[in-house]
């Protein structure tokens, strides 16, 4: 893929043009990128974004194949933020690249699927358990596929590369009293983390995360490294390998599922 005049170019783009959108950006911007989930199939969130009654848009939308639709060039504001603000700024859409992907968001489980807010239901190998950085109590959620997860990553590398990107944000971060897309089956934090590192060598290979395995009978998955932190799932078994990703005061941060932070103490680590 890559970026000419504005526009996503490659075999799996297609652009279909929404009349809901404000001017082009200032000057020096975008110089954010907004991740949310649909909430609902990929069609329906297209077919409302170009529905001149809708009043609301995103750049581009992800579908669970991996393909793309963009909507709106990413020199131009679109409508996907609403009521938001991030450090000292209100209102991101004028600030921001809006990245929708289509994922059901939270489930509910009913007898042996799961079930979604519009009535679609999922087997178990399609939901993660997880505690959403926003809340206390773990959920059930829908997976995302590694097709969209590898998407959403080239086109962030992409706009990392094409315009003055200085953050890569949830939603759930900029109105973090209204929403929880992406969710935590998406691995936001460790995207950003790899795509805007400070002064990486783009020639050097990249490190290999020191795998581990958890040496006690269960631990917990925290959201912060700290005791008191909320739990971020339920806890690792003896046993389950993770990946290591960072490490602060004698705390890991992990991935497996999902990211969270566990007791270094527990977890015996090789190269």
């Amino acid at each position: 893929m890559e970026i000419k005049n504005d526009l996503l170019k490659g075999e799996n783009v297609t652009l279909e043009k929404s009349p809901s959108h404000g001017e082009e950006f200032e000057s020096g911007l975008p110089d954010t990128i907004v991740v949310h989930y649909t909430g609902g199939p990929a069609k329906s969130t297209i077919n409302t974004f170009t529905n001149p009654r809708g009043k609301v848009s995103a750049h581009l939308v992800i579908a669970r194949d991996g393909t793309i639709t963009q909507l709106v060039p990413f020199n131009t504001i679109a409508w996907h933020a609403g009521r938001s603000s991030y450090q000292s700024r209100k209102g991101l859409n004028k600030y921001s690249i809006g990245i929708e992907i289509e994922n059901a968001g939270i489930l509910k489980k009913s007898g042996d699927v799961y079930r979604s807010w519009f009535g679609a239901t999922y087997e178990p190998n399609e939901v993660i358990e997880a505690t959403h950085r926003n809340q206390t109590e773990p959920k059930y959620w829908q997976a995302y596929t590694e097709e969209q997860i590898e998407t959403v990553q080239e086109i962030c590398r992409l706009l990392v590369d094409n315009y003055e990107i200085s953050y890569i944000l949830g939603h759930e971060e900029i109105s973090p009293k209204r929403k929880t897309d992406p969710g935590p089956a998406f691995p936001l934090d460790r995207m950003r983390n790899n795509l805007l590192a400070g002064n990486r060598d783009e020639d050097a290979p990249e490190d290999v995360p020191p795998e581990g395995r958890v040496m006690v009978k269960k631990l917990n998955i925290r959201t912060e490294p700290d005791q008191s932190a909320s739990k971020a799932a339920l806890p690792l078994l003896k046993g389950a390998k993770v990946k290591v990703v960072d490490e602060t005061e004698g705390w890991f941060k992990v991935t497996t599922e999902i990211e969270g932070w566990v007791y270094g103490k527990y977890i015996e680590t090789q190269k």
